[in-house]
């Protein structure tokens, strides 16, 4: 799946590329489910052991499970029992994470899921990550609260907590100062919760949280 990065790339020509074989994957994934469906139907008036080991079905099924594989955002949806930190697809995880803060329109239209988003932020705040992992979701953190506030974007509070350093603090504590609105709500509001830690990251953290500020919060962000 090396062909994925090219969704974040600055070039647009081989982000035009990258996203021309993701929507051929997500074809071909479309596909193979219509069909593994339509054979399950087949297969729904043989009894139900005899249903899930016709054979046409079960190849069906497999061949499904396989190509989804190597799609987005499909192939992000397990994690292994030893945590994301050692699984193979962490890059991709990384990867898809990366490409809707970059590229959010397209992100949008090709490949959201707010439940995998949630799901891998959730992942990634419960494991240890090495040096080069916590400087990828350091960037990840302080790309979120940059921006308007997007759909599961408040699992990046708890996430800030996981990786807290002195240089995510630094970033945070400058974008506070920044001129977006945004950037100097949630920052802030971050930088609180790290430095109290005994307050639940949660909307109503975050509420009450607000009720001590001057000014009213921007509105929030349609996606």
């Amino acid at each position: 799946m090396g062909w994925v990065f090219g969704l974040v790339s600055d070039d647009p020509m081989k982000r035009a590329a990258a996203l021309a074989q993701l929507i051929e994957v997500q074809r071909r994934t479309h596909e193979a489910q219509q069909e593994s469906n339509e054979l399950w139907c087949l297969a729904s008036s043989l009894g139900p052991e005899e249903h899930y080991e016709e054979p046409a079905f079960r190849q069906a099924r497999q061949c499904y499970g396989e190509v989804r594989r190597y799609s987005l955002p499909d192939g992000l949806s397990g994690w292994p029992w030893g945590g994301i930190a050692a699984w193979p697809g962490l890059p991709y995880a990384l990867l898809y994470l990366e490409w809707e803060a970059k590229y959010p329109e397209d992100w949008t239209h090709y490949a959201k899921s707010w439940g995998t988003k949630k799901g891998l932020l959730q992942q990634l705040e419960k494991a240890d990550h090495h040096y080069g992992t916590k400087a990828k979701l350091t960037d990840l953190v302080v790309s979120a609260v940059g921006r308007p506030y997007r759909c599961e974007d408040r699992w990046y509070a708890r996430l800030a907590r996981a990786i807290d350093s002195d240089g995510l603090r630094a970033r945070l504590g400058h974008a506070a100062q920044s001129d977006s609105p945004w950037a100097q709500y949630q920052a802030s509001f971050i930088l609180w919760l790290l430095t109290n830690p005994g307050a639940p990251a949660s909307r109503h953290t975050w509420r009450m949280w607000l009720a001590t500020r001057d000014t009213p919060a921007p509105p929030r962000s349609s996606a």
